[in-house]
C-alpha cells in the first residue's frame, strides 16, 4: 500500500484535524523526526518508506520491540503505537523514555516508518482504549465519559450483572492476565449495576468528579499510584475517598494494549498484514 494513501486514511478516520495532545517533552534535537509530528505532537513521526506491505502495532515503541523488528530483518513496515515514546515503570522518576538515536537510525535504513496515536485513540470510538478494555472484559457499554477536553471523551461507562467490587476485581485480572490493585473506599456493592472505566493514566481530579456526579462507586484504570511529587493523583484519591468510589488498577499497559491489538482488525480491512507485538506491564504503576 502507497505509506501516505495509509497516512491519510488514519488522519481522516480518527479526525486528527480536530485533535491535540502535546509531547513536547520528547527529544528533538535529530533530524529523523517529521516536521509534522514536531508541531502536531501526532500522527506520523517518522516517515521512512513510500510503501507499507506490513503492520506492526504496539502500545508503546520500547526497546525490546523495535529489537524484536529488527530482528525480522523485514523492510517497508509501518510501526503503529499509542504512544510515542518507550515506558519503563519504576517507582521513582518519569517513566516515558524516547527511542534512541541509534535506533532510530536503524529504523531509517530498515525502512521502518512510525505513526502514532495517543488522544485521538483514547478518544470514544470503535478502537478507542477504553472502549476495547470494556469490550475484552465482556461489559455492556452505556455512554462515554472522561471528558478529556471539548473534543475527546476518553473514557466508558459500562452496566455490569456482577454485584461486588470483588468480582469486578476478579474479571479485571482474568482479563490482563496479572494481579491488580483496589483502593477501597467505598462500599462493596456495585452502586446501580453501573461502573467506569477510564484506560491509561485516568487518575486525575476531573475524572473522580465526574464519576462522583454519576453517583457511580466503582472505577476502573491503569495508573493508580498516588504520587507525592505530582499533586493531580494525591488530589484524585482524596476525591476518590470523599465520594466513596472504589478504584481498581490494572497498569497502564494492560488496560491499553486492546485498542493496539484491535488496531489490526483495522489495518487488516485494508489489506495490510498486520500483528501485534506484546510488551510489558509494569505493577509499579498501582
Amino acid at each position: 500500500m502507497i505509506a501516505g494513501n495509509l497516512y491519510n486514511r488514519l488522519y481522516l478516520d480518527f479526525n486528527l484535524a480536530d485533535k491535540k495532545d502535546d509531547w513536547g517533552f520528547m527529544n528533538f534535537e535529530n533530524s529523523y523526526i517529521t516536521s509534522e509530528f514536531r508541531t502536531k505532537y501526532m500522527g506520523l513521526v517518522l516517515d521512512n518508506t513510500e510503501i507499507i506491505q506490513k503492520v506492526y502495532t504496539v502500545t508503546f515503541p520500547d526497546i525490546e520491540l523495535l529489537k524484536e523488528i529488527f530482528n525480522r530483518n523485514e523492510t517497508n513496515i509501518l510501526l503503529f503505537s499509542h504512544h510515542a515514546m518507550g515506558y519503563s515503570a519504576s517507582n521513582e522518576g518519569f517513566p516515558f523514555y524516547d527511542i534512541p538515536l541509534e535506533y532510530l537510525s536503524e529504523m531509517k535504513e530498515r525502512k521502518i516508518s512510525f505513526y502514532m496515536l495517543h488522544s485521538p485513540l483514547d478518544n470514544y470510538g470503535d478502537y478507542s482504549t477504553s472502549v476495547s478494555f470494556a469490550n475484552a472484559l465482556k461489559l455492556e457499554i452505556i455512554e462515554p465519559f472522561c471528558q478529556y477536553d471539548e473534543n475527546i471523551q476518553a473514557g466508558v461507562i459500562c452496566n455490569t450483572s456482577l454485584k461486588s467490587v470483588q468480582e469486578i476485581q476478579q474479571l479485571v485480572e482474568k482479563t490482563v492476565g496479572h494481579q491488580t490493585k483496589l483502593y477501597n473506599y467505598g462500599k462493596d456493592e456495585i452502586q446501580n449495576g453501573k461502573i467506569a472505566i477510564a484506560a491509561g493514566g485516568g487518575n486525575y481530579p476531573f475524572v473522580a468528579t465526574e464519576i462522583a456526579q454519576k453517583e457511580i462507586n466503582c472505577y476502573i484504570t491503569g495508573f493508580t499510584k498516588p504520587l507525592p511529587y505530582f499533586e493531580p493523583t494525591l488530589e484524585f484519591h482524596n476525591i476518590a475517598k470523599s465520594h466513596a468510589i472504589n478504584v481498581i488498577g490494572a497498569t497502564h499497559y494492560s488496560t491499553e494494549k486492546f485498542a493496539c491489538m484491535s488496531m489490526v482488525n483495522y489495518f487488516l480491512r485494508m489489506g495490510l498484514q498486520a500483528e501485534f507485538l506484546e510488551g510489558r506491564f509494569f505493577l509499579e504503576d498501582l
